[in-house]
């Protein structure tokens, strides 16, 4: 879809020209949100998930990045459950926060709108009693593959089941497809090709560094300004392994690292989200669309054939 929008996007793409030094002039904010807890991984080891964990929660401390972490509580039965649930645990104790990201990973499109409601509420049990044993609510909700509903009044009757039951969507406001890369830097861990795995590695920093860019100004051309993102990341050893590089990145792009809560007390998070579709799409498009401004889709990448290629080898699941 991004790719048919190239050509709607060369004015804008023009304009960016004098807006592109601003993009990183002043210091903006950043949440980091991470789908798919207690991992996503090609392999059912808990000892790789308790260590791709741990080391993920040591890096955030230690970089001083909140984080908040979507939990699909179908996962806890893929391995051990004691542990699995110990490990969304950890993210509280590390000071993190914790959303849902529904029990199956399911999509709207599939299920309907009371297949996906309950869903929803099969996937919240356990990490809303882990929240009360911290004196936390349940609050936050994201939707699996961004598929917020179609047709609109199966959107309308999610939304309102949603806020009915005091959740706040979690919308995106940069995603750099790390899913893409975080599965082939599974397989080369698990041939033991260093070589492969810090190529991807290598690969999928200089994607996302591109990709933040590519929002900034994205962002500029669209509301005149640096909105406080919300970033996709998902719960991989890929990302274990490559928080101090990401930490880094924002640092040179000028962006600190806040909760969810502060995010989202950015104006532009009370625009309306207009988008009725079976694609999933970012909010920076939602808005794009309600708003009727071109965004900036000549300038626009996907990641490395070489990493789709790598992906589809291993999974065939692309959406």
């Amino acid at each position: 879809m991004r790719e048919l929008k190239r050509l709607a996007g060369l004015l804008a793409c023009f304009a960016l020209v004098a807006l592109a030094p601003n993009a990183q002039a002043r210091s903006g904010k950043i949440a980091l949100t991470f789908d798919d807890l207690p991992a996503l991984s090609i392999f059912a080891d808990q000892p790789y998930v308790n260590y791709l964990n741990d080391t993920l929660l040591r890096a955030l401390r230690r970089r001083h990045l909140p984080a908040i972490g979507f939990v699909n509580e179908g996962k806890l039965d893929e391995i051990n459950r004691a542990q699995q649930i110990a490990n969304l645990d950890k993210w509280l104790a590390a000071g993190m926060n914790l959303g849902n990201h529904t029990f199956s990973h399911e999509s709207p499109n599939t299920l309907g709108a009371e297949g996906y409601i309950k869903d929803i509420a099969k996937g919240e049990p356990v990490t809303r009693s882990l929240l009360l044993k911290r004196g936390k609510p349940l609050t936050w909700f994201r939707h699996p593959y961004l598929e917020t509903g179609f047709p609109e009044a199966v959107k309308r009757q999610i939304d309102d089941w949603l806020a009915a039951h005091g959740y706040r969507i979690a919308p995106v406001t940069i995603d750099a497809s790390d899913w893409e890369f975080a599965e082939p830097y599974d397989d080369a861990l698990s041939r033991h090709d260093e070589v492969r795995r810090l190529r991807i590695k290598r690969q999928y920093l200089a994607y996302t560094d591109r990709t933040i860019g590519w929002y900034q100004s994205a962002s500029s051309a669209l509301l005149g300004r640096q909105i406080a993102f919300v970033m996709l990341l998902h719960d991989t050893r890929l990302n274990a392994d490559c928080i101090d590089d990401l930490a880094d990145i924002l640092k040179r792009r000028n962006l600190k690292g806040v909760t969810l809560e502060e995010a989202m007390k950015d104006p532009a998070y009370r625009l309306r989200d207009p988008y009725v579709g079976r694609e999933g799409i970012d909010w920076i498009e939602r808005w794009s669309n309600e708003l009727h401004r071109q965004l900036p889709w000549t300038s626009w990448q996907e990641p490395p054939a070489q990493t789709l290629q790598e992906y589809d080898a291993i999974n065939g699941d692309r959406r």
